[in-house]
């Protein structure tokens, strides 16, 4: 009679135990199910944008292209030419940092410096591996200028040539500084992509459909970059092409598992389409905000930069702080233009982290926001130099 009483214990407790092991996973499968549906909403309303008449309309599908051709199609070829080259020769760049971790912050200064910012999106997810320090993701952070450089290489190189050396030695010293003089961990909890992130395995027909789109968007990108008008030379083309890619990007991140980064298992292809959607659905987001903020209110930065004087180079850095490449491009506009010194050309260049801010706070977002807060010191010190006792620099 006791054994059968404890006979039925037992059982009564496994099926207790397993009653909540259900509704554990039945909680999780909703929670999966109710993100996946705020996800379609926002893919639906950017959707409805793109498709609105008038000026708004408008409006909404040149940022919708200028997002897909400035921003997107260089990250998957900056994203492309890392993950392809480690499958192809079969490295890690984060590991190869690991390997290194004297140089790790000049290396990391390097990638930064590279124009767009899959360099710097690199570094973070090495980051969060484990495998780069703090002071590392504030010198790749501190040295990127994002999209906003290949504007600069391209319409004035005899100042890209001044201006990305500078933020690369910034990065430099404000990455060793961090390793060397803090007293604290900035370190969020390491994350081994391998184990823990979801892999997707071969090559899905989103991905083949979406490296056929973003070809022909990078060669419009360079086309726009060198001030070739699109619509001149393609007439609704080039629109259209990016709407395409960008609808696709939304749908893509729409149904993707993949919070930000994927596993370094996958194929690079498969690498290169998750992670450029989820920078896409951010640039575009910062885009329309943004924009649709100066097309409904009476903002005009040209106004406020050119009658504010000496708070010129901290407005530009500040400005640095927005997450996305849009802004810090309206900031070279106005540079080349004329309308701004180089001093807050630069301030700028140094406080910006451009889209590598996005997958940045979404994976480690204590680094990025102190990264972001350190990168306003060398800023406003280089930036306030040349203001004050070169004030011709660079013009």
């Amino acid at each position: 009679m006791l054994k059968k009483m404890e006979i039925s214990d037992a059982r009564a407790i496994f099926l207790a135990n397993d009653n909540h092991y259900q509704v554990e996973e039945l909680r999780e499968s909703l929670k999966l199910i109710y993100s996946i549906r705020k996800k379609y909403f926002v893919a639906f309303l950017l959707l409805v944008l793109t498709a609105l008449p008038g000026q708004l309309g408008d409006l909404t599908r040149n940022l919708v292209t200028d997002a897909y051709v400035q921003v997107s199609a260089f990250v998957a070829i900056t994203l492309s030419i890392f993950y392809f080259s480690e499958n192809k020769f079969n490295f890690n760049v984060g590991n190869l940092l690991k390997e290194y971790p004297k140089l790790q912050i000049p290396l990391a200064a390097i990638l930064g410096a590279t124009p767009g910012c899959g360099g710097a999106v690199v570094v973070v997810a090495a980051y969060t591996s484990g495998n780069v320090s703090f002071g590392a993701v504030i010198a790749t952070l501190t040295a990127t200028m994002g999209d906003a450089a290949f504007l600069l290489i391209a319409v004035r190189p005899d100042i890209a040539i001044l201006v990305l050396p500078l933020t690369f030695i910034a990065g430099i010293i404000t990455g060793y500084v961090a390793d060397n003089f803090l007293n604290f961990s900035h370190q969020d909890k390491a994350i081994d992509l391998k184990k823990e992130v979801l892999i997707i395995g071969k090559n899905r027909k989103r991905d083949i459909l979406f490296a056929f789109l973003i070809v022909p968007g990078f060669g419009l990108g360079v086309l726009q970059i060198l001030q070739y008008d699109l619509e001149e030379l393609f007439g609704f083309f080039p629109q259209l092409i990016a709407i395409a890619g960008m609808v696709t990007s939304i749908l893509i991140w729409s149904n993707s598992k993949i919070k930000s980064m994927t596993n370094p298992k996958d194929k690079p292809l498969v690498r290169v389409t998750e992670e450029t959607s989820f920078i896409a659905i951010w640039v575009l987001a910062a885009y329309l905000v943004y924009d649709y903020l100066v097309f409904l209110t009476p903002l005009d930065l040209n106004i406020m930069f050119t009658t504010i004087g000496v708070l010129v180079p901290l407005l530009a850095i500040i400005i640095g702080f927005i997450p996305g490449c849009g802004p810090q491009i309206l900031v070279t506009t106005l540079f080349i233009n004329g309308m701004i010194p180089f001093s807050a050309l630069l301030g700028n260049a140094i406080s910006n982290d451009g889209d590598a801010l996005f997958p940045a706070i979404a994976i480690a977002p204590r680094a990025a926001i102190l990264a972001t807060f350190y990168s306003a010191i060398p800023a406003c010190i280089m930036a306030y130099t040349l203001y004050f006792f070169f004030p011709l620099f660079g013009q």
